[in-house]
């Protein structure tokens, strides 16, 4: 399977309806890397890395959401460098 990673920004109603934990447990599931977080324009930022399928699959996932979420968007900003390990949700700078 061909690998890729892309940098994603979501947006609509996806802060504080669990969607950074949503994403976390629903990328694990598929076995992929990177990370989430929150931003403070309300959006939310992810890198998924991983096979090419899974990765859609992933983006099909983020378009529905997870149960309270509205997603307005899911806007791809780009391919980045491959990230590795566990997905993570990323916690902001102190």
């Amino acid at each position: 399977m061909p690998a890729k990673s892309i940098h994603v920004l979501i947006s609509g109603r996806v802060q504080g309806v669990g969607f950074r934990a949503w994403t976390e447990a629903e990328a694990s599931r598929l076995g992929l890397s990177g990370w989430v977080k929150n931003r403070p324009d309300g959006a939310v930022e992810a890198v998924f890395s991983g096979p090419a399928e899974r990765i859609d699959d992933m983006l099909a996932r983020c378009r529905a959401g997870p149960r309270f979420a509205s997603v307005g968007e899911v806007r791809i900003l780009g391919d980045v460098p491959e990230e590795t390990g566990p997905f993570r949700i990323a916690r902001p700078p102190r």
